[in-house]
């Protein structure tokens, strides 16, 4: 299926590694020119090589979301190199597994700024350039605890619930502008963060890694946990002309896990 993307540029935020990689490599595979961006220069070069081994263009921006001050001239160097940004993937690294209570204010401040108003701000700076062409996709990737809260992963939970409201309520007001903006949301994707969350569990539980993974495949329908490349897919076609009547909506990769309505 042609996805009608083929020369479109895309800046897919925190994609030196796991889902973020993914989703620029599988917009790559449609085309698409992607900047990366992230903090490890390993990480990043791998994004690279994976980018163009699939036949793409790629871009490596070392970008620390904590850095506001960065946003502008790391934005006008994808425009200048790449041209302009026609989607724009929002993800963030997740925060330290923890409960609700007791957690040190300056820990929620943090993760606030990093995680939110981050995300916020690069989105800020990307729109007006979609709205003169009439033409944009903003994803923003979050996690199945923002509808359905996972243990231990408070913070997590409440800032990413944030986003879906903010998704929402933004959709609506750019839809007229031929701007589709949408949350793709991962279940339990085999990636170094899930394996982390898994061994933390296995700890904090005193049971084995291998026991967590079959308690956490039981609640999984498809007996399975995703692959990156069916997440980074899933949010290609989001990006796509295909699914230009699509906004304001959540989409669900967690082969059937996540129980809400």
């Amino acid at each position: 299926m042609d996805l009608g993307i083929k020369g479109k540029v895309a800046l897919v935020m925190a994609s030196s590694r796991g889902l973020g990689q993914a989703m620029a490599v599988s917009l790559a595979r449609e085309g698409v020119k992607v900047a990366v961006t992230g903090r490890s220069p390993e990480g990043l070069q791998k994004s690279v090589e994976l980018i163009q081994a699939a036949g793409g263009t790629a871009l490596a921006l070392n970008w620390d979301l904590a850095d506001a001050s960065v946003i502008d001239s790391l934005v006008s160097r994808v425009e200048k190199e790449l041209g302009p940004i026609d989607i724009l993937i929002n993800n963030t690294g997740g925060p330290p597994p923890t409960p609700a209570a007791g957690q040190d204010p300056a820990l929620w401040q943090k993760s606030f700024n990093d995680m939110f108003l981050s995300l916020i701000a690069i989105t800020d700076r990307v729109l007006p350039g979609m709205r003169q062409r009439q033409w944009g996709r903003i994803i923003t990737s979050t996690t199945s605890g923002a509808i359905a809260p996972i243990k231990n992963l408070a913070i997590s939970n409440t800032l990413r619930a944030a986003l879906l409201a903010w998704s929402k309520t933004l959709a609506a007001e750019v839809a007229h502008e031929g701007i589709t903006v949408n949350i793709i949301m991962p279940g339990r994707v085999a990636t170094d963060r899930l394996r982390q969350l898994d061994e933390a569990r296995a700890k904090r539980e005193s049971i084995s890694y291998e026991e967590v993974v079959k308690a956490s495949l039981r609640q999984i329908p498809m007996g399975r946990y995703g692959d990156p490349k069916e997440y980074g897919d899933a949010a290609a076609f989001l990006a796509s002309q295909n699914a230009s009547f699509i906004t304001g909506t959540i989409m669900r990769v967690d082969g059937g896990q996540t129980q809400a309505i």
